[in-house]
């Protein structure tokens, strides 16, 4: 069979998080992921821009044999997934298939919310395109009451920096969480609308009352990828299943390994590409 990976796309990092649950949840399938570090970050650019960059990256990930593009970044797929399915798919590929992380996030929160009422953590891009608040409603089956959001534009550059554990990491953190509980007392869910925020987690938790359950993205995407395939077995057959795992970026190979370490708990090899 011939080399069919799942592509993983994200503008930086993040969607490594993504990756590695991906990885754990289907052990056996080709994954080749893609960074865009070159143009990092998306969070601040116009919607036509962060369209534009999604869409060349998917047009590569087409061309290196990936049937199925993954965009593991919240401001893509807030921003561009919607345009590149309705407008370009059914004239660029009609077979290939393109998701994101909004969608399945969505779901799991209508799933696990008590009382509707739900907050979302998320960059500046991904918070100014309500995504969030118009997909809540549209699939929640009218579970979710109420959605309030906090812009955390600080929260990537502590990540990316490797931040985590500095007094830095831990004000700016406790001031949004502060923000956002304050917007509703009664929240009971908080979405991690970024895929970089997991590594954040423990301080997050911190700050966070007991009774609120945090939802992170990556978990949450491989479950419901596999389920996706499940339903659609015409995907999954064109699938290459060899356990083989593939990283490319946009910027150094060298620096992109360096802070990939970081969020796949190993080192990993990676080829610098040029759109």
């Amino acid at each position: 069979m011939k080399n069919a990976p799942i592509g993983v796309f994200d503008s930086g990092y993040g969607g490594l998080t993504v990756l590695k649950e991906l990885i754990k949840s289907m052990p056996g399938y080709d994954f080749l992921y893609l960074g865009d570090n070159a143009r990092t970050p998306y969070g601040t650019r116009s919607f036509d821009v962060v369209y534009q960059y999604t869409l060349q990256a998917v047009k590569y990930l087409f061309g290196q044999g990936c049937p199925l593009v993954i965009i593991a970044c919240n401001t893509a797929s807030a921003k561009a997934l919607r345009n590149i399915q309705m407008l370009d798919l059914p004239t660029l590929a009609p077979d290939k298939r393109v998701l994101g992380v909004i969608r399945p996030s969505v779901e799991k929160v209508a799933e696990i919310t008590l009382n509707g009422h739900v907050g979302v953590l998320g960059t500046v891009g991904t918070v100014i395109s309500e995504s969030y608040p118009i997909e809540l409603e549209k699939w929640s089956g009218g579970r979710v009451k109420s959605t309030v959001q906090e812009a955390c534009p600080m929260w990537v550059p502590l990540v990316e920096n490797n931040e985590i554990e500095s007094e830095g990491a831990d004000y700016f953190i406790r001031k949004n969480i502060q923000n956002i509980l304050a917007k509703d007392k009664d929240l009971d869910t908080l979405v991690l609308g970024c895929t970089h925020y997991p590594l954040l987690s423990e301080v997050i938790q911190k700050y966070v009352p007991k009774h609120i359950t945090i939802l992170k993205q990556g978990h949450i995407v491989a479950e419901k990828l596999v389920d996706y395939l499940q339903r659609h077995p015409e995907i999954d057959k064109r699938l290459s299943k060899s356990g083989n795992l593939e990283f490319q970026t946009t910027e150094s190979a060298d620096n992109f390994e360096s802070k990939a370490a970081l969020f796949m708990e190993n080192h990993v090899k990676a080829k610098t590409i040029h759109f």
